[in-house]
């Protein structure tokens, strides 16, 4: 059975991790400076990467700010959003996208986060791709742009599925996740260029596990940097 993310951010909002998330937080704010940022999409490589740890915690930590966010299961595929806030996934972005009669204060929830809201993923459906790619999707984002004043997608991996591609065309930015030690170069190679392929506005790149020299184990188990990609190399 898969299991929900760790909630650091919430859990120890005083430790080293937390503070390095509120770090990214206003990273990456910065890096979209010269528009206001309304959707943001967390990918990665591979699975088990770490991206659905990294897209709650941002999500936690962003409501610091009494901003109103909402945090989005479009990983159709394996949700982990409902375990990590323990909510119910009877219901969720697949029932919006499959059933008109369905509205949003049904299957949007207020987390136990104070300005934290999530949608799960709902039922897995046999067809992500083509539900994420879809017109009704478009309008269900416009309507969430409209609600809420961040949303945050979590989404497959790049190179597993061709979903984060579907979606990283549809959002204002996107951050890779890449695991010091466990994500391959070339793979990580792979993913840009698969998200530049659809034109994803690539924000930077998150690099998590990093082993912090001197000491015993990962540094924070989490985070270890932010890189921006307005250096092309």
């Amino acid at each position: 059975m898969q299991h929900g993310v760790s909630l650091i951010t919430v859990n120890d909002p005083t430790s080293v991790v937390s503070e390095q998330f509120r770090t990214i937080r206003t990273n990456i704010q910065f890096s979209a400076v010269a528009s206001k940022l309304k959707t943001l999409l967390v990918t990665s490589a591979g699975p088990s990467e770490g991206k659905s740890t990294v897209s709650a915690n941002l999500a936690a930590t962003w409501t610091a700010q009494n901003t109103n966010v909402l945090i989005v299961d479009a990983d159709l595929r394996r949700p982990t959003v409902h375990r990590t806030f323990g909510l119910s996934n009877n219901q969720g972005l697949t029932t919006l996208l499959t059933n008109p009669e369905v509205k949003l204060d049904q299957v949007i929830m207020q987390t136990a986060v104070n300005h934290l809201y999530a949608l799960p993923s709902g039922p897995i459906p046999p067809n992500p791709a083509e539900l994420l790619g879809s017109e009704r999707m478009d309008k269900l984002m416009q309507i969430l742009k409209n609600s809420f004043d961040l949303v945050l997608f979590d989404v497959p991996p790049v190179i597993s599925v061709t979903d984060a591609q579907i979606m990283a065309n549809k959002v204002d930015g996107v951050i890779l996740v890449t695991p010091q030690g466990l994500a391959e170069k070339g793979a990580v190679m792979k993913s840009k260029e698969l998200l530049e392929a659809v034109h994803a506005n690539i924000l930077g790149v998150i690099m998590n596990r990093v082993h912090a020299e001197g000491t015993g184990g990962y540094y924070g188990g989490y985070y270890g940097g932010y890189y921006g990609t307005d250096d092309k190399k």
